[in-house]
């Protein structure tokens, strides 16, 4: 195992050897020098583990060498040692990013635990920057791609890119399915903060009762139900970034204080007196044009414009038919490698017909239809025929539901299946908005959930 390394600055050669001599005896590795100048050179050429820097020299001091260092070498642990020390000049130089300050001449066990100290602080500060990097080559590569070579997508790609390094906000607008999240989930993952959180926030899916106390939190006491005390979506989302998608379906009430809070940096919980600031990078998405609602009076006009500093708009998959066979190919590899199955090519005809259907439920359901021909269609290759049978083209609902009945042999199999399917696309439809759903094919809202539940349906967020 190798000694850690030492440089020790000092310009009276006195005080280099004395520490020398102490600090290799305690199994150090040793290096001197002479001056600032010197000091700063072997720094950009060789990885000390500590250094142990003297504030008073000649032409180029220590404070000025720290400085410097905090600006190439910031992770590098420099404990100052001064013959003159003094409270101010302590105080400057921790708050200059020295790791400690110790006086002329040090005490030998002061001057061995600090040193230890600073080594100790240095591995941990090296060990979580590879696990940061870790984390965040794990999260690249776990996150969907936005796919596609058509001149709208390479326009939002070029948005992502500038924006993302910014703090400006961004309201994402397109159709249910061409993958606004994923757009937010790229920003955050490009952006300085992407080792905060990204919290999400579907405002559709919350009653509207709900949404302030989703968002904002509340103190216990507040209402009836409220047990104990709850962090909203903005505190958790505190330094990170905040998704709100489907802003559009959003209550004035809660529209107005989410303004307010993007206004003042702050919050207050509902049910409480207190201010709580928050740094919150917020995306906001919708499917919906907010113009319209602003003139319909449903929306605020003074929050879009906070919201809509940087517009990006995802088209619908029919106005850029190219992108669908680069879409439906990386859907067969990525299912294929989940499901630990062979993955497939698409025949020609097949991959025509597939062009040329209307793709209502855009990128997410291509995702559908592509798992749904893999784990169904020829071992090989999907067919022309597995098109036919497996994929409802909008207008032939009777051989859907054909194709459905043939693959079953067992009633409880084919209900759960076909329930399944129903309730995924009336969720699509209403934008997985439950309270709407709900209503449109009459069920009580609790009763849906726990159809959700038991049927294990998610949303998919793949684009």
């Amino acid at each position: 195992m190798t000694a850690p390394a030492v440089l020790v600055v000092d310009d009276e050669a006195s005080i280099r050897r004395t520490l020398r001599e102490i600090l290799e005896y305690e199994g150090l590795t040793v290096d001197e020098a002479a001056n600032g100048a010197q000091a700063l050179r072997k720094a950009g050429a060789t990885s000390y583990d500590v250094v142990l820097l003297d504030i008073k020299m000649p032409r180029k001091d220590g404070m000025e060498v720290l400085a410097e260092l905090a600006e190439v070498r910031p992770e590098l642990p420099v404990i100052m040692i001064s013959g003159h020390a003094d409270i101010k000049t302590a105080v400057e130089a921790t708050h200059a990013g020295a790791f400690h300050f110790i006086e002329k001449p040090p005490d030998l066990n002061q001057l061995l635990v600090t040193i230890r100290s600073a080594l100790e602080r240095g591995r941990l500060v090296l060990e979580n920057r590879r696990m940061r990097q870790t984390i965040a080559e794990r999260r690249e590569n776990e996150l969907s791609p936005i796919l596609g070579k058509s001149p709208a997508i390479r326009r939002i790609k070029e948005i992502i890119a500038r924006v993302a390094p910014t703090e400006a906000r961004v309201l994402v607008t397109g159709e249910a399915g061409t993958g606004k999240e994923l757009v937010a989930q790229w920003i955050h993952h490009l952006s300085p903060r992407r080792d905060e959180a990204l919290v999400a926030v579907n405002c559709a899916a919350i009653p509207a009762e709900l949404i302030e106390s989703e968002l904002f939190g509340h103190e216990k006491g507040s209402f009836t139900g409220a047990i104990k005390q709850r962090v909203g979506k903005f505190e958790q989302a505190h330094r990170g970034t905040l998704f709100l998608d489907e802003i559009g379906d959003m209550s004035l009430s809660a529209q107005a204080k989410v303004l307010r809070s993007l206004q003042e940096s702050n919050i207050t919980r509902v049910g409480g007196d207190r201010a709580i600031a928050v740094d919150v990078r917020v995306v906001a998405a919708t499917n919906k044009d907010l113009r319209q609602c602003i003139e319909e009076g449903t929306f605020r006009e003074d929050l879009y414009h906070r919201l809509s500093v940087i517009l990006a708009h995802l088209p619908p998959l029919r106005e850029r038919r190219g992108d669908l066979s680069l879409l439906l190919n990386h859907f067969l590899e990525h299912l294929a490698q989940r499901n630990g199955l062979h993955q497939k090519s698409v025949a020609p005809d097949a991959m025509e017909r597939l062009t040329n259907l209307q793709w209502r439920g855009n990128v997410r359901e291509v995702h559908n239809v592509a798992e749904r021909l893999l784990i169904l269609g020829h071992p090989a290759e999907i067919t022309l025929s597995d098109v036919e049978r497996y994929v409802h083209s909008g207008n032939e609902p009777g051989d859907a539901l054909g194709a459905l009945i043939c693959q079953y042999d067992d009633i409880g199999d084919f209900r759960d299946t076909a329930e399944k399917l129903f309730l995924t696309q009336k969720l699509h439809e209403n934008d997985w908005n439950i309270s709407r759903t709900a209503t449109r094919i009459g069920v009580q809202r609790s009763n849906l959930y726990s159809r959700i539940r038991r049927l294990n349906i998610e949303r998919d967020n793949d684009a």
